[in-house]
């Protein structure tokens, strides 16, 4: 009986350091007011042309496979979009402590100026490695702004970051959902040059905004190195990144090739184009709700529920009913919803194992090494597709996102010294 209170006590006393940061600093932040949420406002505009943009392309992999590239194979285009994702996100290791450093101002200027020089020179593309050099200046330009723009949002939220972070993101699902509608009128009517000048145009309206309202507030501290390996030390950020890593495969291989899947199961090339606004659209409120929700049920505990319901729907909506129109279109809602969630909710568990000064360097470090996973996601399902068919594709995103489920339960674990508690909010 003593044993058993002794254990109790140990897992209170557990639970009472993993949230006692959040409850010190709360009062240190904003949480709210014009400035804050402006500075929201201003990273979601960002984030809707860079993550938009990751969002979209599968409409402009499935236009390549039918005009310039028509040619290669699923899997040799989906290099492409991999790299342009893989560079953005990589590439955190080295934005995120030049913003610890020097704030986001001539960070995200730099930025958004070559992004958007990146999307006025794609409309002249042609060939594959013109396409290749290309989205490669874009990945890197992107992380530019991408990075300082999910970073900024912990200087003015603490106990609300999980709101605050849903809504951001909320603003790159907006772009998924417009972008490829755009870009399906438009390769129609003006064809590819003039299409990408126009989307363009757009980037550069919210780019200019965005980089008008974000601003910092706490001051700079500079870090003595770019990498960290002290935050290898800590298994809760060695099993969050490992999450983040499997669950980027799926994220961006469903993103990629939805529309590659619907045109194989006999759809038309507009089915793709809509399952994608679809998705999108469901990964706006996942965002959304799901930060909401994790600031009053735990970061991790929405994280886990989230990811094992999105494997669910995989198994037993998907794989057996996937060549079914009137399955496909909710599903990718579900499939939206639950991706979209993941991706919100990542750095706001990484904002919760570390402090705020050293959030830009160990975000960073946990998306350089999940960026692994954008770059072999798209290729390695576009071969399944080619070689295997779309039952093995599903099969292998379900599985892959399962693993990413047992690691962040493994990390939610770890946030309680390894004293299980179900009820715990963590």
């Amino acid at each position: 009986m003593n044993n058993d209170g002794r254990e109790h006590d140990s897992e209170l006393s557990t639970l009472a350091t993993t949230n006692r940061e959040p409850e010190r600093t709360a009062l240190e932040y904003p949480e709210g007011g014009t400035t804050a949420w402006v500075v929201v406002a201003g990273a979601s505009m960002m984030l809707a042309c860079t993550f938009g943009m990751m969002s979209t392309v599968g409409v402009l992999q499935s236009y390549w496979e039918t005009h310039q590239l028509k040619n290669y194979t699923s899997s040799t285009i989906g290099w492409i979009p991999s790299i342009f994702i893989f560079l953005n996100l990589v590439l955190g290791l080295q934005v995120g402590p030049m913003f610890d450093r020097y704030g986001p101002r001539w960070i995200m200027l730099v930025g958004s100026v070559c992004y958007t020089l990146c999307i006025f020179l794609l409309g002249s593309c042609q060939q594959y490695y013109q396409f290749m050099i290309c989205l490669a200046f874009g990945g890197a330009s992107s992380a530019l702004v991408s990075t300082p723009g999910m970073a900024i949002l912990s200087h003015w939220f603490c106990r609300r970051r999980g709101t605050a972070t849903g809504i951001a993101m909320a603003g790159s699902s907006l772009g998924g959902i417009t972008f490829p509608l755009i870009l399906r009128k438009t390769l129609e009517k003006v064809g590819w040059g003039w299409a990408l000048r126009i989307l363009g145009l757009i980037f550069f309206v919210l780019l200019a905004i965005g980089n008008i309202c974000v601003r910092s507030r706490l001051p700079m501290k500079p870090r003595k190195g770019i990498v960290d390996l002290r935050c290898f030390t800590d298994s809760r950020f060695i099993w969050t990144t490992v999450g983040a890593f499997f669950s980027e495969i799926v994220l961006f291989a469903s993103l990629g090739l939805i529309p590659t899947y619907a045109i194989s199961q006999g759809f038309g090339p507009e089915t793709g184009v809509y399952l994608l606004v679809v998705l999108n659209a469901g990964s706006a409120f996942g965002r959304w709700l799901s930060g909401t929700a994790s600031d009053y049920w735990g970061r991790f505990n929405t994280m886990t529920v989230m990811m094992a319901i999105t494997t669910v729907f995989i198994f037993v909506l998907w794989y057996p009913f996937g060549h079914f129109i009137g399955v496909l279109y909710p599903f990718a809602f579900l499939l939206g919803f639950g991706t979209g969630s993941i991706l919100s909710l990542t750095p706001v568990c990484v904002g919760q194992i570390c402090g705020t000064e050293e959030f830009g360097q160990w975000f960073g470090t946990c998306y350089f090494v999940a960026s692994f996973g954008t770059l072999i996601g798209i290729p390695i399902g576009g071969q399944l597709l080619d070689v295997a068919g779309p039952s093995r594709l599903i099969a292998f995103l379900g599985g892959i996102l399962g693993l990413a489920c047992m690691s962040f339960v493994v990390a939610r674990w770890a946030c309680l010294e390894y004293h299980w508690n179900w009820q715990a909010k963590v």
